[in-house]
C-alpha cells in the first residue's frame, strides 16, 4: 500500500532539518501522527506563528520580532565593539560567557563557493557600513574555525582592514578544564602559537 501523498509531504518536510535523513523523518513523521496529534499542531502553530512574526534586526541582523532587537538597543552595550558571528546560535553561545558587553553582526552563514554563497549573498555591504559608522572601533571575527569559517574570516579581515577598520580574531587553544593528553595535536600547536606571556 502507497504511503498518503500528504504524509509523503510531511517526511518530506521534515527531510530540511539539519542531521535529519529519510529514516529519521519518517520516525518523526508517523509519531506525529500516531501518537501526538496534539503535539504536531503546536508545532504547525508555532512555526506559523515564527513565519509570520520574526524578520532580520535592520542592525544586527539577527532574527527579532522588532526591526531593531533588544540587544541593539540597549545602552549597556559598548557600541564601539562589533563581534561578528555566522549564526544567532553562535551569538547566544558568545553571550553565555558573560565576558563580552558589546554588540553584533550575525552574517546568517558564511562564504562557501561549493554552496554557492559568496560575500554577496552575505550581504557584506551591511556590515561594511556598520563597522565604518564612526562609533565602532573593533571589529571581532568570531567565525567558526572551519574551512569555511577560516575562508569568511579571511575575506572579513581583508575587506575591513582596507577600510582602515582596526580587526582581531577571537583565540582558539586548548578548551577550560582539559588535560593535554585528550587533546588533539592540531588544537594543542595553535595553542602554542597563541600563547601570552603571564602577568608579573
Amino acid at each position: 500500500m502507497a504511503t498518503p501523498s500528504s504524509l509523503e509531504s510531511l517526511i518530506e518536510a521534515l527531510r530540511c532539518l539539519p542531521g535529519v535523513g529519510p529514516k529519521s523523518a519518517q520516525r518523526m513523521a508517523y509519531h506525529l501522527m500516531q501518537h501526538d496529534r496534539t503535539g504536531a499542531e503546536r508545532l504547525s502553530g508555532a512555526l506559523q506563528l515564527a513565519l509570520d512574526a520574526l524578520r532580520h534586526c535592520q542592525r544586527c541582523n539577527t532574527l527579532t520580532e522588532a526591526e531593531i532587537c533588544d540587544r541593539c538597543q540597549s545602552t549597556r552595550r559598548d557600541a564601539s565593539l562589533l563581534c561578528v558571528v555566522e549564526t544567532p546560535v553562535d551569538m547566544n553561545m558568545m553571550e553565555q560567557t558573560h565576558a563580552y558587553s558589546g554588540l553584533y553582526y550575525v552574517l546568517m552563514g558564511r562564504v562557501s563557493p561549493l554552496d554557492g554563497i559568496g560575500p554577496r549573498e552575505l550581504h557584506l555591504d551591511r556590515l561594511l557600513a556598520r563597522s565604518c559608522d564612526g562609533v565602532v572601533r573593533e571589529v571581532i571575527i568570531a567565525t567558526n574555525y572551519t574551512n569555511e569559517g577560516e575562508a569568511t574570516a579571511h575575506y572579513l579581515s581583508e575587506m575591513l582592514k582596507s577600510r582602515g577598520v582596526s580587526v582581531s580574531r577571537i583565540a582558539r587553544g586548548v578548551p577550560v578544564g582539559g588535560e593535554l593528553e585528550y587533546v588533539d595535536a592540531g588544537t594543542l600547536a595553535q595553542a602554542l602559537r597563541e600563547r601570552r606571556p603571564l602577568a608579573p
